[in-house]
C-alpha cells in the first residue's frame, strides 16, 4: 500500500512536466506566459509567486470541499485564491520591490488565471488535501519550467543577454559579487551579428510558445502521449463536469437550457396530473380533425364547378355575338360612305357578288375590337344612315 501511494504521489507531481504541463499541453494561462516571458527573471519570478498561490489555493480548497456549496463554488474558490494572491503580492513588494515593478499589473492578475481556478475546480474540489498540495506543485513548476525555456530563447535571441536583473532580485539577500548576469552583445558584435529584437515584441512570443507547443507535441507523442489539440470544449479539462457540454463536443448553453427545461415539465407530468391534461388535449385534437375531415362534402364540389364553366361558356357567346353584330354594322356604315356618287362614283357600278366578297374579306382582316359588348337596341345615327341608303337605292332605281 505504500508503495501504491509512492507512486501515485510522483505521479501526480510529474504529470504537470510534460503530460499535462499547464502552458504547452493544457494551453492555459498564455497571457502571463507571453508576457512575463520576455527576460528569465521576469519569468522565474512569475512562476514561484503563481506556484505559491497554486499550492495554497488548492490545500485550502480540498479543506472546504466539503462545505462549500456546489452553486456558489466558483464564486468562493475566487475569494480564496484572491487572498493568497494579495498575500503574495504584498510579500513581493516588501522584500523584492524590483521584481514588483517589472511584473507590473501581471502579478495581481494571478486572480484570474486559468491555470489556478482550473486545478481548483478540476482536481482540488474532488480530492484529499495532500494529493492536491502535490498536484500544485507539479503544476507550478511545470509552469515555472515553461516560462523558463521561454524566456530563456527571447532573451539570449532578442537581447543578447541572460539572467540580467537577478542581483536585484537576490542580491539583498546573496552575495553575487560583481554578477549581473551574461552579456552576449561584444562577442555577436565580433562576428558581425546583432540581436533579433523581433523575439522580445509579442510576435516573437507567440513564435516561440508555437515552436515550443510542437516540440511538446513530438516529445508526448514518442511516450504514446496523444498531441494537444483545440476541439472546442471537448478540449477543456472541465468538460466532464460542465453542464453545457453536449454529446457531439460542442457547448451550447440554449440546448442545455432547454433540455433542462424539459426534464422539469416531464418530472412535474410524472408527479400529478398536467401530463394527463396534455395526452386528453392531444386525443381531443386528433378527434375533431377527424370529424372535419369525414364531414367534407366532395359531391358538391364538382356540381359547383360545372354550373360555374356553363355560365362562362354562355357569357363567351353571347359576347362573342354582340362583337359580330357591331362588327356588321360598322362595315356597313364604311360601305355607305364608299358607295355616296359624289365621293366614289365607280363603286355603284360594280355587281352585288363582288361586294359580297369584299365583305368576306373585310371580316378575315379585320382586328377585333378591345371593348365591352354594344347593347342589342340599334343607336339613332345608324338607323338614319340605313333610311339615307334607302333612299340612294330608291332614287338609282
Amino acid at each position: 500500500m505504500a508503495e501504491k501511494q509512492k507512486k501515485s504521489y510522483v505521479k501526480e507531481l510529474t504529470k504537470g512536466f510534460l503530460k499535462e504541463n499547464p502552458v504547452l499541453r493544457l494551453v492555459l494561462g498564455t497571457c502571463p506566459t507571453l508576457a512575463t516571458s520576455t527576460s528569465v527573471v521576469n519569468g522565474i519570478g512569475m512562476g514561484i509567486a503563481a506556484t505559491i498561490v497554486l499550492i495554497c489555493s488548492n490545500v485550502a480548497i480540498s479543506a472546504l470541499r466539503k462545505v462549500i456549496p456546489e452553486k456558489a463554488r466558483i464564486p468562493a474558490y475566487i475569494v480564496i485564491i484572491a487572498s493568497f494572491v494579495t498575500m503574495v503580492q504584498m510579500l513581493v513588494k516588501a522584500f523584492v520591490p524590483a521584481l514588483d515593478a517589472s511584473l507590473g499589473v501581471f502579478l495581481p492578475l494571478i486572480v484570474v488565471n486559468c491555470i489556478i481556478l482550473g486545478r481548483a475546480e478540476a482536481y482540488a474540489s474532488k480530492n484529499p488535501v495532500l494529493l492536491s498540495a502535490i498536484d500544485g506543485l507539479g503544476m507550478g513548476i511545470g509552469f515555472t519550467a515553461a516560462l523558463f525555456v521561454m524566456g530563456t530563447v527571447r532573451e539570449i535571441i532578442g537581447g543578447g543577454t541572460f539572467l540580467t536583473g537577478i542581483d536585484t532580485m537576490l542580491g539583498a539577500y546573496i552575495d553575487l559579487g560583481t554578477f549581473t548576469g551574461f552579456d552576449f552583445t561584444e562577442e555577436l558584435a565580433e562576428i558581425g551579428l546583432a540581436p533579433m529584437t523581433l523575439f522580445i515584441l509579442p510576435a516573437g512570443g507567440f513564435f516561440v510558445f508555437g515552436m515550443l507547443m510542437a516540440l511538446a507535441n513530438k516529445l508526448a507523442e514518442r511516450k504514446g502521449l496523444k498531441s494537444a489539440t483545440l476541439n472546442g470544449c471537448s478540449g477543456c479539462p472541465h468538460a466532464s463536469f460542465c453542464k453545457q457540454f453536449s454529446e457531439n463536443g460542442e457547448c451550447s448553453s440554449k440546448e442545455a437550457e432547454a433540455e433542462i427545461k424539459k426534464e422539469e415539465k416531464t418530472e412535474e407530468g410524472s408527479e400529478g396530473k398536467p401530463a394527463e391534461k396534455t395526452e386528453e388535449k392531444t386525443e381531443v385534437k386528433t378527434e375533431v380533425k377527424a370529424e372535419e375531415k369525414t364531414e367534407t362534402k366532395p359531391e358538391e364540389k364538382p356540381e359547383e364547378k360545372t354550373e360555374e364553366k356553363a355560365e362562362e361558356k354562355a357569357e363567351e357567346k353571347a359576347e362573342e355575338k354582340a362583337e359580330e353584330k357591331v362588327e356588321e354594322k360598322v362595315e356597313e356604315k364604311a360601305e355607305i360612305t364608299a358607295e355616296a356618287p359624289a365621293k366614289a362614283p365607280a363603286v355603284n357600278n360594280q355587281p352585288q357578288n363582288s361586294r359580297k366578297k369584299n365583305r368576306k374579306k373585310k371580316k378575315k382582316t379585320a382586328p377585333q375590337p378591345d371593348f365591352s359588348p354594344l347593347p342589342e337596341v340599334i343607336p339613332e345615327f345608324i338607323k338614319k344612315d340605313i333610311e339615307k341608303k334607302k333612299e340612294q337605292e330608291g332614287n338609282e332605281e
